[in-house]
C-alpha cells in the first residue's frame, strides 16, 4: 500500500505521545522524517553531547520504526533554510501529499517552519502543523488576552487551563506492512567523547522507566529535597525533554497517577510546576521574538555596562574561582554535560551579579556545554540571574554562594566530588577556606570580594531608574 502520509520530527524525536504521529495515521500509513542541520545546530550553540544524544535517539528510533514497518527517512542537510526544499523533494519522490509536524517557537525555527509551509503549498503539498510540544499547548493568556510576563500569574492561568482539559498520551503508532530494508546509518553521526552515555542512555524503554521511578519514589518529596546537589533527588529527565523524546502528556500521567495512589492532589506537585517553567519560557519566546535575538526582556538592561575580565569569565567556566561551590557546579557541567538546577542558579549570579559579565556570555557557555540545553528554558533562566527578564524580583536579589553552600551541601558531599583538592577539609572551612587551607590544598584565592562586588552590580542597576529603552 502507497503511503501518503510524512511526520516530520524536529525537538519531538519520539514515537509516543506524539498528536501528528498518531492523527497522521488516522488517514493513512505514515512515513517519518528527520532534518539533519549540523551547522545550524553550532549556529545555535548545541552542544557536542546534546547532538550525540541527538543523534543516538533518532538511531534507535529508526529501529522502533523499522519494527513497526514505518519508513523513517534522514536528510542530511546544513541549516534551517535547506529543508524546505528538500522535505518538498521528499514528498514528491515518494508521493507523500501531507506532511505533519509540531511548531516551534523561536524565531529561526518558527521562520523554516513558515517557510517549508508555504514550499509545500506551491508543489501541492498540504501541510497539518500542531500546537508547540507543551504541556498546555494552547497560549496561557491573561484577562486582557496578553501574555503574562510574571511566572506566578500565568501560573495560575495555566493550572486552571490544564485542569479544565487533560489530554491522555497519544496512543503507540499501529504496525504498518514492513520496509523492505533496515533503515541506513547517516554520515554526520558521531559519538562525542563529552556524551556520558552510562548517564543518559538513548534507550527509550529506559527513559519510560526513569519518569515513573522518579514519579513513584521522588516526586512526593521533591520540594524538601530539590535543592541539595550532592543527593539524587532530581528527575534527571531534562536532557530527554529537551529532545522530546519523552511526551508533556507522558509526564502529566504519571504525576497524577502517582499522587492519585498516594492520595495527594496533583495540582500541588511542585515538579510539575517545574515543568509549568519550561512552557513559561517557551511561550515567552514566542510572544516576544526579541529573546531570540540576544535582548534582553527588560530594555533598559541594555544601558548596563558589563565587565569585559576575559581572565575572570575564564577562571569561572573552569571552576577556579576560590569559590567551592561555584567551582564544584563548573567542573560538574565541564565532567559530565549537566549541572543540578540550585547550581545553575548559584553559577548564575555569581557571573552576572558578582563578576558582573554579561549574561549572554554564560548563556552561550551552557549552551555550548549542557546536554539538556533548550534555548528558551537556558535564556530565561539566564535572564531571571541577571535581573534583565521577567522577574517580579527586586534587582538587587543576589546568591551568597558561602551561604548557599552551607545551606545546600552543609557537609561539602558534593564540593568534594568534583573539588577533590578540599577532601581534607571538614566543617564550615569546606565552604570557604581560609588563607592557609587554600595553600595545603593548592586552591586558589577567591578572584573577588564578594561584599565589593555584590555593592558594584547594585549601583549599577541603582543607575539604571528612569531609563526605559
Amino acid at each position: 500500500m502507497a503511503i501518503s502520509q510524512l511526520v516530520w520530527l524536529r525537538n519531538d524525536i519520539r514515537l509516543n505521545d506524539h498528536p501528528a504521529i498518531n492523527l497522521a495515521q488516522q488517514d493513512d500509513d505514515i512515513a517519518l522524517v528527520v532534518c539533519l542541520t549540523p551547522e545550524q545546530w553550532q549556529e545555535h550553540n548545541e552542544s557536542p553531547a546534546k547532538n550525540a544524544l541527538r543523534f543516538e535517539l533518532i538511531t534507535e528510533l529508526q529501529q522502533q520504526a523499522h519494527k513497526l514497518g514505518i519508513p523513517c527517512h534522514i536528510l542530511e542537510l546544513k541549516r534551517f533554510s535547506d529543508c524546505p526544499e528538500a522535505i518538498a523533494d521528499l514528498c514528491l519522490e515518494h508521493h507523500y501529499t501531507t506532511v505533519w509536524w509540531q511548531n516551534e517557537l523561536p524565531v529561526h525555527e518558527a521562520q523554516r517552519d513558515e517557510c517549508t509551509a508555504k514550499h509545500l503549498d506551491k508543489v501541492g503539498v498540504t501541510t497539518r502543523r500542531f500546537a508547540p510540544d507543551l504541556i498546555v499547548s494552547e497560549p496561557v493568556l491573561n484577562q486582557q488576552g496578553q501574555p503574562f510576563k510574571v511566572f506566578t500569574p500565568f501560573y495560575k492561568r495555566w493550572l486552571s487551563t490544564l485542569s479544565a482539559n487533560i489530554t491522555p498520551p497519544y496512543e503507540c503508532p499501529n504496525n504498518q506492512e514492513p520496509p523492505t530494508s533496515l533503515p541506513s546509518e547517516f554520515k554526520c553521526y558521531d559519538i562525542d567523547d563529552s556524551y556520558r552515555q552510562d548517564l543518559w542512555p538513548a534507550d527509550y524503554q529506559i527513559i519510560k522507566e526513569k519518569l515513573w521511578h522518579f514519579c513513584h519514589h521522588k516526586e512526593a518529596d521533591y520540594d524538601e529535597l530539590r535543592d541539595f546537589p550532592a543527593k539524587p533527588n532530581t528527575s534527571t529527565l531534562s536532557p530527554y525533554l529537551a529532545l522530546g523524546a519523552i511526551g508533556p502528556r507522558e509526564c502529566l500521567e504519571a504525576i497524577i497517577h502517582t499522587a492519585g495512589n498516594n492520595e495527594r492532589d496533583w495540582h500541588g506537585s511542585v515538579w510539575l510546576k517545574e515543568l509549568a517553567w519550561r512552557d513559561f519560557y517557551k511561550q515567552l519566546m514566542g510572544h516576544f521574538p526579541d529573546l531570540s535575538k540576544s535582548l534582553p526582556f527588560k530594555p533598559e538592561t541594555q544601558h548596563l555596562v558589563w565587565n569585559h575580565n576575559t581572565k575572570a569569565f575564564k577562571a569561572w567556566c573552569e571552576g577556579n574561582t576560590g569559590f567551592p561551590i561555584v567551582d564544584a557546579a563548573m567542573r560538574q557541567l565541564n565532567q559530565t554535560g549537566w549541572m543540578h538546577n540550585r547550581l545553575r542558579m548559584i553559577t548564575a549570579s555569581f557571573l552576572t551579579k558578582l563578576l558582573f559579565v554579561d549574561w549572554r556570555e554564560g548563556e552561550r557557555y551552557f549552551m555550548e556545554h549542557l546536554i539538556d540545553g533548550e534555548f528558551a528554558a537556558n535564556n530565561g533562566g539566564w535572564q531571571w540571574s541577571a535581573s534583565t527578564g521577567c522577574d517580579a524580583a527586586p534587582y538587587f536579589r543576589v546568591f551568597n554562594p558561602t551561604r548557599q553552600s552551607e545551606r545546600f551541601d552543609p557537609d561539602g558531599v558534593f564540593i568534594k566530588r568534583f573539588v577533590p583538592e578540599l577532601k581534607i577539609l571538614s566543617g564550615k572551612s569546606i565552604h570557604d577556606p581560609n588563607q592557609s587551607q587554600r595553600k595545603q590544598c593548592g586552591y586558589p584565592e577567591p578572584i573577588i570580594d564578594y561584599k565589593k562586588a555584590r555593592q558594584y552590580a547594585i549601583a549599577a542597576f541603582d543607575d539604571l531608574k528612569g531609563q526605559t529603552t
